[in-house]
């Protein structure tokens, strides 16, 4: 019998910790991990991914990596998708002091990971970027628009962080874990962009280094990135100078809201034209309803963008918005009808009042009803 006062022989704790974010990344996990452990050669380190439930199987593939070296870790997440939200999860589930964040589709040179560790202990730093626009980084075969879009939102970064950082949107960094427990409660885990959230939420300026780095081409698969990444750059920044206490998704809820509002005036308007003011109750019912089309489908693709409804589940979610909201809606429509047949109020005011009080109520049903989280065990 094992005599019980006996331990093990502790296993040397974790000096770094690479945090990385994965969806649909099979055919790249096993070379990242290959890469990492052959450029951190005398490091304590542990290589923990961040799968958001991929359909291809990577977390099945990083859990076989595991079973081979227990420096290799697997956090699998279920109804809930981000890249931002991801890193944060995995950078609270290590006790290494040091932490870096890095792509998994070989985008990122992971050779530059000994000198950010070097850079950051020897020079007391708090965090230090992998950077495409200082001298020697450069941005590889990116296409003349993804440029574009690229500097646009790197001056907006600036602009907001009020530091001289030459690439606030960069994905690859490294920071001590001390600073991210320190704002980690103000970050909003919005969009894709960590790097600029630290820096926003960070109470105290971070002493930082960037270091030049050549953006690779990915190594399998497609990226993930289209036009919507650029509305949850917008949200998190919106989030920031407005604060925490109203949910991002309402916030985005009420942008769309805020354009179905002309949607809903564009129907109504030529409709009034057309038939004359006695067709008021039958042009607002009609412009509620093409407004809330369009509503649906824009929160669809844009505000439950890591839950989005498609195929047979997209019928029934439009169907499942439309019932929902039809209480919304007759308030809507009721309140504006009883104002402008009253002649308490313009035909344009009216309108707008029946929107207003059927906004809130469209939100809190649709965000239960619509757009359900998978039930996990």
């Amino acid at each position: 019998m094992t005599d019980p006062t006996t331990r093990l022989a502790p296993c040397q704790p974790p000096e770094l910790a690479i945090i990385v974010p994965t969806y649909r990344e099979v055919d790249s996990v096993e070379e990242l991990s290959r890469r990492v452990a052959e450029v951190l050669e005398g490091v304590a380190w542990e290589l923990i991914f961040v799968d958001d439930d991929s359909p291809d199987g990577t977390a099945e593939r990083a859990r076989a990596l595991a079973r081979t070296d227990a420096r290799i870790r697997v956090i699998q997440r279920i109804g809930r998708r981000g890249l931002s939200s991801a890193c944060i999860e995995g950078m609270l589930a290590t006790s290494a002091p040091f932490l870096a964040v890095m792509d998994g589709d070989l985008q990122h040179d992971e050779q530059l990971l000994p000198r950010m560790l070097a850079a950051i202990k020897a020079e007391e730093l708090d965090i230090v970027v992998g950077s495409r626009y200082v001298a020697g980084g450069d941005v590889g075969t990116w296409n003349a628009r993804r440029q574009s879009m690229s500097r646009l939102a790197t001056r907006i970064g600036q602009i907001l962080i009020r530091v001289e950082l030459q690439d606030p949107m960069s994905g690859f960094f490294m920071v001590r874990a001390d600073v991210v427990r320190a704002c980690v409660r103000r970050l909003t885990g919005v969009g894709f962009k960590i790097l600029l959230d630290i820096f926003s939420a960070a109470e105290q300026p971070l002493r930082f280094k960037e270091l030049p780095f050549s953006f690779r081409q990915r190594h399998a698969g497609s990226s993930k990135l289209d036009n919507a990444v650029l509305w949850e750059y917008l949200l998190m920044l919106t989030q920031k100078l407005i604060g925490p206490l109203i949910p991002v998704r309402f916030i985005a809820f009420s942008l769309i809201g805020a354009l179905g509002v002309f949607v809903h005036m564009a129907v109504l308007w030529p409709m009034l034209h057309w038939l004359g003011n006695e067709a008021f109750l039958l042009g607002q019912s009609t412009a509620t309803l093409v407004a809330m089309t369009s509503n649906f489908f824009l929160n669809n693709i844009l505000t439950y963008r890591d839950m989005r409804l498609r195929g047979r589940q997209l019928l029934w979610g439009w169907l499942s918005f439309v019932a929902t909201c039809s209480v919304g809606a007759l308030a809507n429509v009721g309140i504006a009808d009883y104002l402008f047949q009253e002649g308490h109020s313009s035909w344009f005011l009216s309108a707008l009042a029946g929107i207003l009080v059927g906004a809130v109520w469209n939100y809190a049903v649709t965000a239960v009803y619509t757009w359900k989280r998978p039930k996990t065990a």
